[in-house]
């Protein structure tokens, strides 16, 4: 008996933290979506006072709010186009080679994120200032760029790791020269990998802000730079509206894939022997 009621009471328990975790997950999510939708809601009213699509029709119908969010889509693209040309030949070489330096300069990758990412983009701004590359396209997508370097070295060197030599030694002694073998043996198997460094690349880019927000503004305004100015002079609803679309990507991204993710890519992608 005592044994059972141990085991009831530890079920009550998990039963409680899943709903407490599911609130605090799922309460922030519910409020946004019902005052993208309400006329108006203030407390102590239990519900609000009507439903409505107006505040959509504000969000996409403002200018600055909908340049806004075409910045968005498109240096996050890019950022991970130029991130994947500039760190896969780097992962390939960490997974592959062994050199004077490997490890130190693979911990030094996450140097960027070791420090406040302020200081690091005042002291940029001042290099960008000397090159004229504030308030580009280009002095923009570097600044992002540096926050993907991490994911897009470290998971795909880890995904080239995981490709057995022994196939591609196979491949090779079947005549497939250097290059064949890599893109009909190695780049397949290491796909799921470099596909979640995408992932997190692209997210990565998508939410950035402070360092956008100090290189780009006021010419170039993302979704996360204009949420400053949004909760300031829109009403909430807007707002809400505004953080539902921003949140939309990641979600939609993460759900594609999903499988990769839990299936262990993403962890194993720290794991670089």
């Amino acid at each position: 008996m005592p044994g059972a009621s141990r085991t009831v009471a530890g079920r009550a328990v998990v039963v409680i933290l899943t709903a407490l975790v599911a609130v605090f997950i799922l309460g922030p999510l519910l409020w946004l979506g019902a005052h993208a939708f309400a006329t108006e809601w203030t407390y102590p009213n239990l519900l609000p006072e009507g439903l409505t699509l107006d505040w959509w029709r504000v969000v996409f119908e403002d200018p600055e709010l909908f340049s806004s969010m075409q910045n968005s889509l498109f240096f996050a693209p890019v950022t991970v186009l130029v991130s994947a040309l500039v760190c896969l030949p780097a992962a390939y070489a960490f997974s592959r080679f062994d050199f004077p330096g490997r490890r130190v300069f693979l911990v030094g990758l996450f140097a960027t994120n070791a420090f406040p990412k302020m200081g690091l983009f005042v002291a940029m701004a001042t290099v960008f200032y000397g090159l004229n590359l504030m308030e580009t396209t280009v002095g923009i997508v570097i600044v992002h760029v540096i926050g993907t370097v991490v994911f897009m070295t470290w998971i795909p060197a880890a995904a080239f790791s995981a490709v057995p030599r022994s196939l591609e030694e196979a491949a090779r002694d079947a005549g497939a020269g250097r290059l064949r073998v890599f893109f009909t043996v190695t780049l397949p198997m290491a796909l799921p990998g470099i596909l979640v460094a995408a992932v997190m690349s692209f997210l990565a880019s998508f939410d950035e802000a402070q360092g956008t927000y100090l290189v780009g503004a006021p010419s170039y305004m993302t979704m996360p730079t204009e949420m400053y100015s949004l909760v300031l002079n829109h009403p909430r609803q807007v707002a809400a509206v505004f953080a539902i679309l921003l949140s939309i990507p990641s979600v939609v991204l993460l759900l594609l894939t999903r499988r990769y993710v839990m299936g262990g890519q993403l962890a194993e992608g720290f794991q670089i022997r």
